[in-house]
């Protein structure tokens, strides 16, 4: 059973103070409740992997698993990871846009 040491004593019907005289006394109580613990998290693992027999999952899995090689990225650099820096040519096409529309809309031929 998962949980934090008071779910588990209040589930024991014992206190925390039991609890820690027990694990004061003997530590391999300790180890022991620390596996109890695990095994929902394994249980799920081993659901995960039976899974993997659909396609879908498995891409879900690997996107987690192994980042660099199959998860979904949007380069928000330029190469090397430097700074995206438009070409001359786009800061132009990009100020007569500008320049455009706010002669459309207001007459005035100056940025």
């Amino acid at each position: 059973m998962d949980g934090s040491i008071g779910e588990a004593c209040y589930y024991a019907d014992i206190s925390k103070v039991t609890y820690h005289d027990w694990i004061k006394k003997n530590p391999e109580l300790a180890n022991r409740f620390e596996a109890l613990r695990e095994r929902p998290v394994l249980k799920a693992r081993q659901e995960v992997m039976k899974g993997l027999n659909n396609y879908q999952n498995a891409m879900d899995y690997l996107k987690r698993k192994k980042k660099l090689e199959f998860s979904e990225r949007v380069e928000m650099t330029g190469a090397d990871g430097k700074d995206l820096m438009p070409t001359g040519e786009q800061k132009e096409k990009t100020l007569n846009a500008i320049q455009q529309l706010i002669n459309d809309t207001t007459g005035n031929n100056t940025i």
